[in-house]
């Protein structure tokens, strides 16, 4: 693993290496992730090798913004109001999908994706880059622990077979909960998170 400070010089190194199918520890406004593109089979492959995780187990996918969310789901006119109130943030969406193209592992068998809008300056940077939508999955190996600090984090990878490409270490992240996880066909918390079923019923409340 090639290990990298995070600064606007390596994020091209990061974006030439997600182009060639590299999957990359990267800070997010939760915990260090593993990222990828999510349009890439190969690299999606990878993703699930470097895991150890189940690829009957999908993983959701950061957007850049609504418009990057609606290439990839059906969004109605109350979730897009819904999504506009909580993204960028910590809001995982599970959202019908609109296209059956995406590699396998992406798409759930009730064909639903989960998509997010990070609120993490470079994550958001390179979302904006790239012309492609990434993995959203913490930067971990399957039944370990995520983590916010990055020591923790390449000890769990140092020894593996299969490791990312390449490590951006933004040194330890701020402390942080997983995103909420709603399944917006019904609005029903299916993960909780920093928002609050309160403030999914005060939305609806005002529809």
């Amino acid at each position: 693993m090639k290990i990298l400070k995070i600064n606007s010089e390596n994020l091209k190194i990061v974006i030439d290496s997600i182009k060639k199918s590299g999957v990359i520890i990267y800070p997010t406004d939760t915990v260090y992730g593993l990222i990828a593109d999510a349009t890439n089979k190969n690299a999606v492959k990878k993703v699930f090798k470097i895991k150890k995780r189940n690829i009957k187990k999908p993983l959701p996918v950061f957007v850049k913004d609504i418009k990057a969310a609606k290439k990839l789901a059906n969004i109605g006119k109350d979730q897009e109001e819904f999504l506009k109130k909580f993204w960028p943030g910590k809001l995982t969406a599970v959202l019908k999908i609109k296209s059956l193209k995406l590699p396998k592992g992406i798409i759930s068998e009730e064909s639903k994706i989960g998509l997010r809008i990070p609120d993490y300056e470079f994550l958001n940077l390179l979302l904006n880059k790239l012309d492609c939508p990434l993995i959203a999955t913490s930067a971990n190996i399957a039944g370990k622990k995520a983590s916010r600090k990055i020591r923790r984090v390449l000890k769990q990878f140092e020894t593996a077979k299969n490791q990312p490409d390449l490590v951006l270490d933004a040194g330890n992240l701020k402390q942080a909960l997983p995103s909420t996880v709603v399944d917006l066909e019904d609005f029903k918390i299916l993960r909780k998170g920093p928002i609050s079923q309160k403030q999914i019923s005060g939305f609806l409340e005002k529809k």
